[in-house]
Parts: C-alpha cells; structure tokens; sequence
C-alpha cells in the first residue's frame, strides 16, 4: 500500500450509500442514511471524514467538536481493508484536525470486549476512564469511556 493510494477528504452526501455498506458490515446497530445525513448538512458540531483506497472509499471517522473537547462517535474500516494501517492514519488525521481545530482532549465509547480497538487507542494515547454499563442496545455489553487529554 503506497501513500499515494490513500486520500483522506470530508464526507459528503455523495458518499453516504458507501458508508451504509461499511456501516451495516462492522455494527449491530448500524447508522441509517438519514443519521449520517442529519450529522453532515445540520450538526454545526459534527466532522466527518472518510478514507479512500484505490479511488475507493474503505472507512470513515466522525467527531463532534464541543469548545474545546472533541468526541469520536465512530470509526469503521470495511472489514476486507482491516489490518492495513488505515484506522491508524484515521486516528492521526483526526488528532492533527483537533490540534489545528484547538481541540484539548478527545473522548469516545468502545465495547469492553473489542480488543483491537482498545489497543488502538491506547496506542494513540487514549486511557480508560470509566464505564458506561449495558451501554448496547443490542447485547447490553458495557462501553469503556476513554480520553486523550494530551494532544
């Protein structure tokens, strides 16, 4: 994989059938159209970007930014791309567009049991904080509130 294959741009609602793809193959719950719509065109709040492969879309972030706190609502990667550093280079997009945006720290939810994404963001500096008990509706697994204070 060359850096010249990946691109990082803002979502639009071009992308959103895309993003319902990966959305239904990584999520229980997945996001409806009508969510990603509302989250792009009305939440003054909302930052949502997507990561191409080969002039293929193969992942995507979306974050709030609240003064000077950002929150990660979610992060997927089609499951055929995992294992390729593309969630990393999700991660660092996002912490350099919260250094350049002022944001101080950055929080997010992840399933207690999804070890992967745990690593993945401690390996970015996040630490666990808390929990949030039976936080999915699907399975009523709880949720480990993480931060990164330091960015």
């Amino acid at each position: 994989m060359t850096e010249k294959s990946i691109l990082i741009s803002s979502m639009t609602i071009d992308d959103i059938e895309e993003i319902l793809i990966i959305e239904n193959l990584c999520f229980a719950l997945p996001w409806s159209y009508d969510s990603f719509y509302n989250e792009i065109q009305s939440n003054k709040f909302a930052h949502y970007h997507v990561i191409w492969f080969n002039n293929r879309i193969v992942g995507y972030i979306g974050l709030w930014h609240v003064i000077d706190e950002g929150h990660i609502t979610n992060i997927a990667i089609h499951p055929e791309f995992r294992c390729k550093g593309l969630a990393c280079k999700l991660i660092e997009y996002t912490l350099d567009f919260c250094r350049e945006s002022g944001i101080s720290s950055l929080t997010l939810e992840v399933r207690k049991n999804n070890i992967p994404a745990l690593n993945l963001y401690k390996k970015y500096g996040f630490v666990e904080e808390g929990i949030r008990k039976g936080y999915y509706v699907d399975n009523k697994e709880d949720a480990i509130i993480m931060w990164n204070k330091s960015i």
